[in-house]
């Protein structure tokens, strides 16, 4: 008797997550830091002297070839436990231009994807940009711009950072927006560097109100590489996010990876300090209180981190399993791990 309930348990799971693969539509939505995605040309309108790339001199395209293909692996693999597929929309950032996305596109593991590029030159000094990347017959752009921050020093000067990326668009029939960003790094120390961030911050805030503009109620997400941790004051001053679902209200700001990030969860690791950098983070449409999936809603959040993109052995043990230790090629991958989150609705 026992073995017969064990039997019947084993069928009833087996059929509802059947039933439950049948009836809902599934997306991965991701982002990915690529570190130093450069390539072999050097542009003398940029700062590109500075890539790890740049510095390679013997077999410097063949190494590329080799970072682009594990680059490309990984893309290829987010997500794809629950939907066989990469993600239908990534952003990524530390790329050179566009030519080097083309580049990774056109690789092994991607080419057959129909991917497509939204890629603006930012004014970045070293020359780096964040980017869209999207499966053609999941997302249609309607509308795309980019933002600038603009950033002085003390004595005045200008810093050139990365510009904050909009792209909105259909999610099959669903209108979404989503901001890809690569907020000014911790140069110089967490505290000095923090007001760069807060007003990166408040610059998605401003691009949010202007979304309300045209939709009142809006799916925002708010992807990138935000050099700072999901309790700095950026985040929870400025952008005023939250932690728990039962706080969200309306026109609010959820956080998923707060809490993965107080139970010890990282995306990469600086002189044995771990951070978690690399986060999404959403409006309150997205988010669902009561199992009401009839519209997308985020069903997971995730850091993608299997074993391969971890150093196993060595001084950094235990880090991201980066591309390059100074002008080194290490056949790596990044010093970041990957984010994604799974967008699920009920099929119609």
């Amino acid at each position: 008797m026992r073995r017969f309930y064990l039997y019947v348990t084993f069928i009833f799971f087996i059929s509802t997550t059947v039933f439950s693969q049948k009836n809902y539509e599934i997306r991965t939505v991701a982002f990915y830091n690529l570190e130093n995605l450069f390539d072999t040309v050097d542009d003398p309108e940029k700062n590109d002297e500075a890539s790890p790339m740049m510095g390679i001199k013997e077999n410097r395209e063949e190494i590329y070839l080799k970072k682009l293909n594990n680059m490309a692996k990984v893309v290829s693999e987010i997500g794809a436990k629950e939907t066989k597929n990469s993600p239908a929309i990534i952003g990524v950032a530390e790329i050179e231009n566009h030519k080097v996305l083309e580049d990774l596109l056109n690789t092994g593991h991607l080419k057959n994807k129909q991917y497509s590029i939204i890629h603006y030159d930012s004014p970045d000094l070293r020359g780096i940009d964040v980017a869209l990347l999207y499966q053609e017959k999941y997302f249609r752009p309607i509308q795309h711009e980019t933002f600038e921050l603009k950033l002085w020093d003390e004595n005045g000067f200008r810093i050139y950072t990365r510009d904050q990326l909009l792209v909105s668009g259909y999610l099959d029939d669903e209108l979404i927006h989503i901001i890809v960003n690569h907020w000014p790094s911790r140069r110089g120390g967490e505290e000095k560097s923090r007001s760069k961030r807060e007003k990166a911050a408040y610059l998605n805030t401003q691009i949010i109100e202007k979304i309300k503009l045209t939709d009142t109620n809006p799916k925002v997400i708010i992807m990138g590489d935000l050099n700072d941790d999901p309790t700095n004051s950026s985040l929870k001053k400025i952008l005023k996010t939250k932690s728990k679902k039962s706080k969200v209200k309306e026109g609010d700001i959820y956080n998923p990876m707060e809490d993965m990030f107080r139970r010890g969860q990282n995306t990469l690791v600086y002189r044995d300090n771990i951070n978690l950098f690399d986060q999404i983070l959403f409006t309150s449409p997205l988010l669902t209180t009561k199992k009401d999936f009839s519209t997308y809603k985020m069903y997971k959040t995730n850091i993608f981190n299997p074993q391969y993109l971890t150093t196993q052995k060595g001084k950094y043990k235990g880090y991201p399993h980066r591309s390059f230790s100074g002008s080194n090629f290490i056949n790596g991958y990044s010093d970041h791990y990957p984010v994604y989150m799974y967008l699920i609705k009920e099929k119609k």
